[in-house]
Formats: C-alpha cells, structure tokens, sequence
C-alpha cells in the first residue's frame, strides 16, 4: 500500500507559511544498541547497520549496508530528528520524515534491469520522479551509493563508469539548479543489489565546490562516458551551521595522486576535507560531526585510524569502513557531517 508523506506542518518541527527555514539541524552519532530499540524512540529518522552480522529489519527507517566494520563491532549510525518520526513506504521507496527532513532509501536488483547501467538508471529516474511528486519540499541534500564490486571490467566497461552512465539518464535534469553531495562505494559481498539512500529536506541546502578540485560534473570523458553528478558538499539551510561532506579521496584537479601510498593519499584526502571547509567557515571538530572512512585494504587500517584519531582529536565520531573507492588506485575514501 502507497503511504503519503506527512505534511511539515503535522510534524511538530520548525516551520513557517513560505517553507522556508533555517530548520533545526539533524543529530547524526554513532552508537551501540539494539537496532529494534533504537528505531522505537520518537525522534529517530534513520539507523544505519554496517556488515554482514547486522540483523535483517523490516522497518523503513533501517538500512543495512554490506561493508565490514575494521574494528571490533560496528556502531549504528543513528539519525535522530525533531520527531515525532512517520514511516512508510511510497511504491518502492521506503521513508522516514520527521516533516522537515525525510530518510528515503531503494534497493534495486541488478539482474532484474539488465545489469548496472539500467539499475541506476531506474533508482534515479524512481528518485528525481519522488521529487518531482513532493510539491517543492523535497530537496536533496545528501546520498548514498553502495554496490558491489564497484571497480570490475575495464576501460568503460568498468562498473563504476556504468553506474555513472545510469545515474546520469535517470536523473533527467531533476538536480539543474545543483547537485547533492555524494558518496560511491564498492562493497564486496557479491550480492549485486545497487543500494541508494539519500537525505532531503523541506528547505535546499547550498552546493559546494572545492577549490582545490575539478567539479566532478566536468571531469573530462577520460574517466568515463558521463561524468560523476554530485557536488563535493552541500551546506544545508540550517539554525546552526551543518556541512555534508561528500566521498573525498586523494584527487587534485581530477587526477588521482600518491599511488599505493595511502598515507600520502590520507593527506591529500584531508586536504580536500579542510579545503572545502575553509571555504564554508571552518568550525572545529569534535563530537558534533562524524565520519565514514573507507578503506580498501585492511593492512592500512590500524596506521590510518592512529593518524586519524590525532588529526580530528578524541572527540570526533569516526568509523573505518572496509570498502572500494570508485578508483581502482585510491585507497581510501572520507565522508561525513560537519556541525550542527
């Protein structure tokens, strides 16, 4: 059965007759709990479960990602609203809204669409059409994309450069006045489902560039028959200040640099990180924010976390992450949110 959103106004959370904001910002930490008592208090938007060991859950405002925690157990992300939260599902798409923001999330067989170029394809046009549905209250902050095996083939047979291929024609220009920030990540569970959630709001954000880094909507054909569509950040329209970093990886104008280095390229990934936050007023870290590493090789883990740990300090929420950046070379990949 189709449920509909809850109007903004139903919701108990910051609104005015224009739809406009600054909207409270959202609360994102990492803690371990029982998922099932976790998505059961009123303001929970979303929890996100990480590795095969995670519980399978039937519940909208769950998602279960298939990458392996380089750590002893994984945390749950958990993203708490201004609730109270309404949950539902709308044809494929299964969401969470607090009125303000909505969770939303698909998982789309590849095999049912004819591989990976027609799977994205359909996640995006099933995307822009959400939007499109939401009379001006869905704008896209923030998304998510997990598949498995991400670098297999070669040249433009390569399954990212497929990816990108589908996600530029199902998209349809939904995203003309900007892209949302963004994050691409191999799994390596050989399931070949494209998983794609995504954060939008009632009020648009503002897109980031990085000045350090070519847009990844210009990379030159080089790297693939349709470039990457997603912005390096996304500032969200907010009553304090909260940043969405997207998938940031060791890459200066649109090359790749320091290969099979990864603690060269964790220098040139932070880089880009303060680059763009130098650019959008650079708060200090700490435990406002948290962070996704993502790491290809697992001999490199326990240097990057200790080099890590004393960039961001002890107070910063960090989760490393064993997963494939969307280049064969690099080797590690942050994502996160900043402030709020």
């Amino acid at each position: 059965m189709t449920m509909e959103l809850a109007s903004p106004t139903q919701s108990g959370g910051s609104y005015d007759a224009r739809g406009q904001g600054p909207l409270p910002a959202l609360r994102f930490r990492y803690e371990h709990a029982a998922a099932t008592a976790v998505l059961a208090q009123p303001d929970v938007l979303a929890v996100i479960a990480f590795g095969a060991d995670a519980p399978l859950l039937d519940d909208p405002g769950y998602a279960r990602v298939g990458l392996e925690a380089l750590s002893a157990s994984a945390p749950l992300e958990v993203w708490r609203g201004g609730g109270p939260v309404q949950r539902g599902r709308d044809g494929e798409i299964r969401w969470s809204s607090d009125g303000d923001y909505v969770f939303a999330q698909l998982d789309i067989d590849e095999a049912a669409h004819g591989g990976i170029t027609q799977a994205a394809r359909h996640a995006y046009a099933t995307l822009q059409a959400w939007c499109r549905a939401g009379n001006g209250q869905r704008h896209v902050l923030r998304i998510w994309n997990y598949l498995d095996a991400i670098n297999e083939g070669s040249g433009d047979d390569e399954r990212y450069r497929q990816f990108c291929s589908g996600r530029a024609a199902g998209m349809d220009g939904v995203f003309a006045n900007g892209y949302p920030a963004a994050t691409a990540i191999g799994r390596r569970d050989g399931q070949r489902t494209l998983q794609l959630y995504w954060l939008a709001a009632r009020v648009a954000g503002t897109p980031l560039e990085n000045p350090r880094q070519m847009s990844a909507w210009r990379y030159p054909r080089r790297y693939g028959p349709a470039a990457p569509n997603f912005a390096r950040g996304m500032r969200a329209t907010t009553q304090s200040p909260q940043l969405y970093i997207s998938g940031t990886a060791a890459i200066v104008g649109h090359a790749s640099h320091h290969a099979d280095d990864s603690q060269a390229q964790l220098g040139e990934t932070l880089a880009n990180i303060h680059s763009l936050l130098d650019h959008d007023a650079r708060q200090p870290f700490g435990a406002h924010s948290v962070f996704k590493i993502y790491v290809r090789r697992g001999e490199d883990a326990a240097a990057l976390q200790a080099r890590l740990r004393e960039h961001f300090g002890d107070d910063t929420p960090l989760l490393l992450l064993s997963g494939d950046v969307c280049r064969a070379e690099l080797l590690v990949e942050i994502d996160g949110v900043h402030g709020g």
